[in-house]
C-alpha cells in the first residue's frame, strides 16, 4: 500500500477551522449575551420623574402629573390650582389680598404666608401664586399620601381612590425596571418578602409600585402570592346641615321695582292659593364695591308671615341698567374683604326686616367669575346656617357653557338649587317655545346628576312670547298668561295642541307680518307639574306673580 505522509498544511487548516469555529461560537455567545443577559444599567430617575433640586414630582392615583410641587422648610407644598382641580376645590386663594380662605359648614378659616402649622408655614406665596403644605391639604381632604421628599429625586404619591387594589409578595429579589424586559434600565431592586402594589399585569411582567416609592416592571416569576387590600379612610368629612321645609315648596317670584310695588303682595297672594314662599326682588347689586339698592319692607314681611308665607329676599345683578352696566361680578367677588362686607350687610338686612332667607339670582356671568361666585355662596351659606336662614340659588338649565356655576357644590352648601326651566327660545334668538316639555325634562334630569332631588326646585314660566316675522326679521315680546289670552282672543288665533312640545301653538297673518305663539296655560303647566312630581323634586317656582290667571294655581298646588 502506498502510504503518503501528511504535510504541515493539514494541521494549519485544522487549526484555522478550530479558530473560526471558536470565533463563531464566541460571536454567537456575544449575541446571546447581548440579547438575553440582563442589564444593570441604572435608569435616569430625574428624567423619569421630570424633577430636579427642590422640585417635587406629583403622582396622583399612580399617574405622574405635569405639574410639580415644591420642597421647602422640610415640607412638600402643592400648587393650589392643581389642588383645586384634582383634590379639593374648597381651598380658595385670594391673589389680590394674598389670603387663603376655607369655608367649613359653620366657620371660615383664613391663612396667609405668615400662618404657621405644626411643621412650618401652611402656605407659600409668590407673585400672586400659592402653594399649600401637604399636611394642610391632607387635614381637609379625604386622601392618603406617601412622600419621599428627602431623597435626591423628590416625589409624593397622592391617592384619592379607596377601592380594593392588588398586592403581591416578592418571593425572589429582583430588579424593577423602567419597562418590561431585562434590557430595560433598573429603577430599584425589590427585596424578598417586600409587598408590592400591582398596577397592571402582562404575560411575563407586572407594573408595580414599590415600598421605596417607585413604579416600574418586575418579572412575574419573582412574585409570589397575590391578594387584595382595601384601604381604610379615617377622614371625617364636614357635615353641611341644611334647612328644608316640611312640605313641598310652592314659590312665587314677586318682581318689585319700586317701594309701591310691595303693596301688591296681598293681591298676588289672594290669587296664588297654595303658595307658601314668596321671593321679592329687593336687593340689586350695582357696583364692584358691593353697593346695592334695597326695596325691603318690614310691613311686607309681617303681612307675608300672617298669610303663612315665608319670605326669601332676592339678591341679584340683572334687574336694573345700572347693575348690568357697572357690575363686574368677578371683580366684586374675587375680593375676600368685599365678599365679607357684602355678606355682613345682607345679614344685617335680614335682622332688620325679619325675612326667612335669601334667593341668589346672578345671571350672565363669565366663566372666570365662576370660582369667586361659588366662594361667595359658600361663605354666605355659613352666615345663613348660623342665623337659621334659608339659602336658595337660581340657575340656568345645565349646559356646557354654564358648567362653571358648579351646581354640584351649590347642592352641598345651599338649601335649595332652583332650575330656571324657561327661556328655551329667548329674545334675539330663533322663534320657538319658551319651555317645551322635553326642554324642561332635560333640565331637571341633568340637574339631578349633580344635585340631590330633595334640594331641586324647578321654576316654570307664567309667560310666553309672541313672535313677529316680517321682512325677513324676527322679533318677540313677552306676554304674561293673562295678557296672552287677551291677544289670542283679539286676533282670533286658533290653537292646536303639539304633543311633542306639550303646548298649544297658534299663528296669524296680518299687516304686522306673521305672528306665532307657543302658549303656556293650565295643560302645559300641568305637564311640568307632573314632571316635578315624577322626579320627586323639592318643589316648584313660578316666574312671575301677576302674569298668571287664578286657575293656574289650581295646577301649581298639585305639586305635592
Amino acid at each position: 500500500m502506498d502510504r503518503r505522509r501528511r504535510g504541515p498544511g493539514c494541521a494549519a487548516w485544522l487549526l484555522l477551522a478550530l479558530i473560526l469555529l471558536g470565533a463563531v461560537g464566541a460571536g454567537l455567545g456575544w449575541i446571546y449575551v447581548k440579547r438575553y443577559m440582563p442589564t444593570y444599567e441604572l435608569a435616569d430617575k430625574s428624567r423619569i420623574f421630570g424633577v430636579s433640586g427642590d422640585e417635587t414630582a406629583l403622582i396622583l392615583n399612580n399617574e405622574l402629573q405635569d405639574e410639580t410641587g415644591l420642597y421647602s422648610d422640610g415640607q412638600v407644598y402643592l400648587p393650589i390650582d392643581w389642588v383645586n382641580e384634582h383634590l379639593n376645590q374648597r381651598f380658595y386663594w385670594d391673589a389680590g389680598e394674598e389670603l387663603l380662605v376655607y369655608a367649613l359648614p359653620d366657620t371660615i378659616v383664613y391663612a396667609d404666608a405668615s400662618t404657621e402649622g405644626e411643621r412650618g408655614p401652611l402656605l407659600k406665596a409668590d407673585s400672586g401664586e400659592a402653594w399649600l403644605s401637604l399636611g394642610l391639604v391632607s387635614s381637609y381632604t379625604d386622601i392618603r399620601t406617601e412622600a419621599f421628599a428627602t431623597s435626591q429625586i423628590k416625589r409624593v404619591y397622592i391617592d384619592t381612590l379607596w377601592e380594593p387594589y392588588e398586592e403581591a409578595a416578592v418571593k425572589k429579589a429582583g430588579m424593577v425596571r423602567q419597562r418590561g424586559g431585562v434590557k430595560s434600565p433598573v429603577i430599584t431592586e425589590a427585596q424578598e418578602g417586600e409587598r408590592l402594589q400591582v398596577l397592571s399585569s402582562m404575560e411575563k411582567w407586572s407594573l408595580v409600585r414599590t415600598a421605596d416609592g417607585y413604579m416600574g416592571y418586575i418579572e412575574n416569576r419573582r412574585l409570589g402570592e397575590r391578594s387584595m387590600r382595601t384601604p381604610v379612610s379615617s377622614f371625617e368629612a364636614p357635615v353641611y346641615t341644611n334647612i328644608s321645609m316640611e312640605e313641598k315648596v310652592r314659590l312665587g317670584f314677586h318682581q318689585v321695582t319700586s317701594q309701591a310695588a310691595n303693596e301688591d303682595l296681598e293681591e298676588y297672594a289672594a290669587i296664588a292659593q297654595g303658595m307658601n314662599v314668596i321671593v321679592p326682588t329687593w336687593f340689586n347689586v350695582i357696583s364692584n364695591d358691593g353697593t346695592y339698592t334695597s326695596l325691603a319692607d318690614r310691613e311686607y314681611v309681617d303681612k307675608a308671615h300672617a298669610l303663612g308665607l315665608q319670605v326669601w329676599a332676592m339678591v341679584e345683578n340683572v334687574s336694573t341698567e345700572e347693575s348690568v352696566r357697572n357690575l363686574d361680578t368677578k371683580e366684586l367677588m374675587s375680593s375676600t374683604s368685599r365678599r365679607k362686607e357684602l355678606i355682613e350687610n345682607l345679614m344685617g338686612e335680614a335682622e332688620t326686616y325679619g325675612f326667612d332667607g335669601f334667593n341668589l339670582d346672578f345671571e350672565s356671568l363669565r366663566s372666570e367669575a365662576g370660582p369667586h361666585y361659588i366662594q361667595f355662596i359658600r361663605e354666605l351659606s355659613v352666615a345663613c346656617r348660623q342665623a337659621g336662614l334659608v339659602l336658595s340659588v337660581d340657575n340656568y338649565v345645565p349646559s356646557d357653557y354654564t358648567a362653571f356655576y358648579n351646581r354640584r357644590e351649590q347642592g352641598v352648601v345651599a338649601d335649595y338649587v332652583i332650575v330656571m326651566g324657561y327661556d328655551e327660545h329667548y329674545a334675539g334668538g330663533e322663534p320657538g317655545s319658551v319651555a317645551s316639555i322635553s326642554f324642561v325634562r332635560e333640565g331637571i334630569a341633568n340637574t339631578l346628576k349633580e344635585v340631590p332631588k330633595e334640594k331641586v326646585i324647578n321654576s316654570v314660566p307664567f309667560y310666553t312670547r309672541i313672535w313677529t316675522e316680517k321682512d325677513g326679521a324676527s322679533t318677540s315680546k313677552a306676554y304674561g298668561i293673562a295678557n296672552a289670552w287677551e291677544w289670542i282672543e283679539e286676533n282670533q288665533v286658533e290653537l292646536v295642541w303639539q304633543e311633542e312640545l306639550g303646548q298649544y301653538y297658534g299663528e296669524t297673518e296680518g299687516a304686522d307680518g306673521r305672528q306665532r305663539i307657543w302658549m303656556e296655560e293650565e295643560r302645559s303647566l300641568g305637564l311640568k307639574v307632573d314632571l316635578i312630581n315624577e322626579y320627586e323634586l323639592a318643589g316648584v317656582g313660578c316666574w312671575k306673580l301677576g302674569f298668571e290667571t287664578a286657575d293656574i294655581w289650581e295646577v301649581i298646588s298639585q305639586v305635592r
